[in-house]
């Protein structure tokens, strides 16, 4: 909540500032601070929602109640990039006077904001929400470098299409990172196995482990962020199979891969259909 209110105390002073300077770098990157404080109410909605408790009807709980916020993070990000995108292309043709003291000096407090801001969330860890509110901040927080850099070059030596290309170049920082964590979190929904774990590797050490014949129906996804799931049917050597064979596999993909829920199905001439969750 610190970091929203000190996000929007500072957005309306920068979108003035940049509408009397004629800066669109200023704008955008006032534009981009806007979308910062959307992001976290997001991420703060979505943090909440996610740990309510699981119900008979959503027995997996709200754990992805983060990925959907993070996808819409990174939605809203490209959007922003694209609309200033567009405005820079206009403007190279036809750059507009810029006041670069009122811009570097607005442009610099938004930069003492930015930096604040993110020492205030820290370390964004596994959660793609949370990594999302950090990007937002992040690549504000280069966009301010940016709009610094071009009314310095404006002021020094009167080139005003600076202002255009910073803003150019904001947008392609937010484009780079948004679309990283839209992948990401659309692989999640799409339930694709995690990028770190070979589904090929998971498969050999199941057969690599002593007593199991066979493995088929193999599936590994990510249920939520540092959470992997896995399900898969495994044929047993001989007879139906020992009591020790499930926890055993369990425990193996749990050191080995990180997968810490594990449904195995045992299939075997003399025990078929045997389900069994560790």
């Amino acid at each position: 909540m610190g970091v929203l209110a000190l996000v929007l105390s500072y957005v309306g002073l920068e979108a003035a500032g940049g509408y009397f300077a004629g800066s669109l770098a200023l704008m955008a990157d006032a534009g981009h601070m806007f979308s910062d404080a959307v992001s976290l109410m997001l991420a703060l909605v979505a943090l909440r929602v996610g740990r309510r408790a699981a119900s008979p009807q959503r027995t997996f709980g709200f754990h992805r109640a983060e990925v959907l916020a993070a996808a819409a993070n990174a939605s809203l990000l490209l959007v922003v990039a694209v609309s200033i995108l567009w405005e820079a292309a206009g403007r190279w043709g036809a750059p507009p006077p810029v006041n670069a003291p009122v811009t570097i000096l607005i442009a610099s407090g938004g930069l003492a904001v930015n930096l604040l801001s993110l020492w205030m969330l820290g370390n964004p860890g596994e959660s793609l929400n949370m990594r999302g509110a950090w990007l937002h901040v992040m690549s504000d927080t280069l966009g301010s470098v940016g709009v610094i850099v071009a009314g310095l070059l404006s002021f020094s030596f009167g080139w005003t299409r600076a202002d255009a290309v910073a803003s150019a170049l904001i947008a392609v920082l937010i484009v780079r990172s948004s679309w990283r964590l839209l992948v990401e979190a659309v692989d999640v929904l799409m339930e694709a196995a995690p990028r770190h774990i070979d589904v090929a590797a998971v498969r050999q050490a199941l057969l690599g482990a002593d007593g199991v014949l066979g493995v088929h129906d193999l599936h590994v996804w990510t249920l939520s962020p540092g959470v992997v799931a896995m399900s898969g049917h495994v044929v047993p050597r001989e007879g139906c199979f020992s009591p020790t064979l499930v926890p055993e596999l369990a425990a193996l993909l749990l050191a080995r891969f990180g997968i810490s829920h594990v449904t195995i199905q045992i299939e075997s001439p003399l025990c078929v259909g045997a389900d069994l969750h560790p």
